[in-house]
């Protein structure tokens, strides 16, 4: 029990540094540090020629130029080798007419996986589960997603997290529910009773003392 206690603990939480690596993949060695100063978003996929898979790699691929408007490299995982990476990445090119601009993590020893927590016995035979990793240009983990094997993900909520992460970062402030770029944000909420009793005239959008809009 206290193993498994210890083994949860190596996983990479919310606002701490994401673990370091370094990896073969489809575009040579990387590692993570390689991208400081950039926001990286990495998502594992379970297996290559796999329908549900094949299908996120062509969506992230025409998405990458969103990506790098935004500062923010992407950078695929599974635990298949270099050569059916390889493979894949052709495959997909002859069948859908787009090339995957991103490196793709050949993660035979499963190092990287097991360091960031994509391993959940039930959820499949294979490795390595449908997780996206969103880390800032500081190297702090900002956003974890899993997603089960039976569903693909949706890259354009992936972007809107993006823009809501590096918005918040920038800002100090909060984004509602459904929040997309140039709404409203939530202004943070007052600390002290003081500022709870001021928090009327400031000039937000008041609702209520807990809950205040303003745009950027």
């Amino acid at each position: 029990m206290e193993e498994m206690v210890k083994e949860v603990c190596h996983h990479p939480r919310l606002n701490e540094k994401a673990p370091n690596f370094e990896a073969v993949t489809t575009h040579g060695k990387i590692k993570l540090s390689d991208y400081a100063n950039k926001w990286v978003v990495m998502f594992s996929h379970p297996a290559d020629f796999t329908p549900v898979c094949t299908t996120e790699f062509v969506a992230f691929s025409k998405a990458n130029e969103e990506f790098k408007k935004r500062n923010t490299q992407l950078i695929g995982l599974s635990i298949d080798s270099i050569h059916a990476h390889l493979g894949w990445v052709a495959s997909i090119e002859k069948n859908f007419g787009v090339k995957v601009p991103f490196p793709i993590i050949a993660d035979l020893d499963m190092k990287v996986a097991n360091l960031y927590g994509m391993v959940h016995p039930a959820a499949g035979s294979t490795a390595a589960v449908r997780s996206v990793f969103i880390i800032d240009d500081e190297g702090i983990l900002k956003a974890l997603i899993h997603y089960p094997m039976s569903n693909g993900r949706n890259i354009d909520e992936v972007i809107r997290l993006l823009d809501a992460l590096q918005t918040s970062k920038k800002n100090g402030v909060a984004t509602p529910a459904n929040w997309k770029p140039g709404e409203k944000v939530i202004v943070p909420p007052p600390q002290t009773q003081d500022d709870m009793y001021k928090r009327k005239d400031m000039g937000y959008e008041y609702i209520d003392w807990y809950l205040s809009y303003k745009n950027l």
